[in-house]
């Protein structure tokens, strides 16, 4: 299967069109209990909103890189389609690198501080997005800032040349795109599918966001699973790949 698109926002773009009512991704949490389920334009909305924090609120502007030390959640899936819509990379927190923004959270602020970035935010990742009781010295709260900005996000286009993934991968949108083509084939996803994904097997943005958003898939995002839950939780969800 050959892209049909040539960057993260095209890609997203693409499949909030397509249907900006339906679930594009549905989070659990077995250990919380949480469930949120996000539409395309849910989704859509909270990307512009990071998008418009990071550029007006930050000041960050093409060439930028924006850390994120953070575990698979919808919230990260914002956050990472907001730093690609905005036209910066991401460094998806597995080397020490240099940048201008960093956000963690509360449990990760250690390994955070290896990041250099000088604008900190952190986020509980809670159940109905709610803020944190108490922020770790030296940070905003991600989800108490983010509401603070536009529903909607105009800036300069991302091309297929600018820089998608930064720290140890320096990836170009084109790559970022081609990669996750090939990882949705080996892993059986195609466009129209429901797919539950295991966050403890597939850690990876390339796995759980990327791979089903080229396809043309929608997700069901697991965290903590509980196995005993999996086959009503696949019917409720209309599930048509598993990837636990």
């Amino acid at each position: 299967m050959k892209p049909v698109t040539n960057t993260i926002p095209q890609a997203f773009a693409a499949a909030v069109r397509k249907d900006s009512a339906a679930p594009l991704l549905t989070w659990y949490d077995d250990a919380t209990g949480d469930r949120t389920e996000l539409s395309g334009a849910t989704l859509d909305n909270w990307v512009s909103k990071t998008a418009n924090l990071l550029v007006d609120g930050v000041g960050l502007g093409h060439g930028d890189t924006v850390a994120l030390v953070l575990p698979p959640h919808w919230q990260t899936a914002a956050l990472l389609l907001g730093v690609s819509v905005a036209g910066l990379a991401a460094d998806l927190g597995e080397e020490p690198q240099p940048v201008e923004a960093v956000f963690t959270t509360p449990g990760l602020v250690e390994r955070a501080a290896a990041w250099s970035g000088l604008d900190r935010y952190a986020t509980g990742l809670l159940p109905l997005a709610m803020p944190l009781r108490t922020l770790p010295d030296g940070y905003a709260d991600y989800v108490t800032e983010v509401r603070n900005y536009g529903d909607f996000f105009r800036g300069a286009p991302v091309g297929p040349a600018d820089l998608a993934l930064g720290g140890p991968y320096e990836l170009c949108h084109s790559d970022v795109i081609e990669n996750a083509v090939e990882r949705a084939a080996q892993l059986g996803i195609t466009a129209g599918d429901r797919v539950l994904i295991d966050t403890a097997l597939h850690p990876e943005p390339a796995d759980w966001l990327l791979a089903p958003l080229v396809a043309g898939a929608s997700v069901v995002l697991c965290a903590n699973l509980d196995r005993s839950k999996l086959e009503a939780r696949s019917t409720a969800e209309k599930v048509t790949v598993t990837l636990a």
